[in-house]
């Protein structure tokens, strides 16, 4: 049975789930599928062509990038969900919350307001709070800092040196982390996207 309802982790509906693509019958099997899209979108996103191309602080490109990442599993990859979820701002605020967040972006990018990492560490954190699928927010978010720190010439994120899919410790921190960003405190998911 297929089921995403651990911590943190955002719920599929009946019609979303309906929308998978392959015929898997466990959560176990939906995640290896995605892991195996995944790869494939982040490879694709890492390119040096699509790379340099990529903007990263536009709505389409973010739509893209999740269609690449789980276009194979999903039906609905790469649009905005349509249902309330248990995190996230409401679906009908979605555009208005993430034009806000790509205007602010810009802003801070073209004045040089946070260095880089906090840059991405910021932007990966407001999409998380949109939350603007029905799954793989948090997978899309990395990805998507980690691309804006190679655009800024950082390193990529290591993100706790773990699988945050799964539960344990690297998972707790996480969430713990996005918690004290979400009160405004934004060293420990700094600290954590090094560590």
């Amino acid at each position: 049975m297929i089921s995403q309802d651990g911590p943190g982790q955002t719920p599929i509906d009946a019609a979303e789930a309906a929308e998978l693509i392959p015929p898997l019958e466990t959560q176990s099997q939906l995640n290896a599928w995605e892991q195996e899209n995944i790869i494939h979108g982040r490879e694709w996103a890492f390119s040096k062509r699509v790379l340099k191309r990529l903007d990263l602080l536009s709505e389409s490109s973010l739509l893209e990038l999740h269609k690449k990442m789980f276009g194979e599993t999903w039906k609905w990859a790469g649009c905005f969900r349509k249902s309330e979820k248990n995190i996230g701002v409401p679906f009908y605020r979605m555009p208005v919350d993430l034009r806000s967040l790509l205007d602010d972006a810009r802003y801070w990018r073209q004045n040089d307001t946070f260095e880089p990492d906090e840059f991405a560490v910021r932007f990966h954190f407001r999409l998380v709070q949109i939350h603007l699928f029905p799954n793989g927010n948090g997978r899309h978010a990395r990805l998507v800092a980690d691309l804006l720190a190679e655009q800024l010439g950082r390193p990529i994120f290591s993100w706790g040196s773990a699988d945050l899919t799964q539960g344990g410790d690297a998972r707790q921190r996480y969430l713990e982390a996005l918690s004290s960003a979400d009160r405004g405190d934004y060293g420990p998911l700094l600290e954590f996207s090094r560590s």
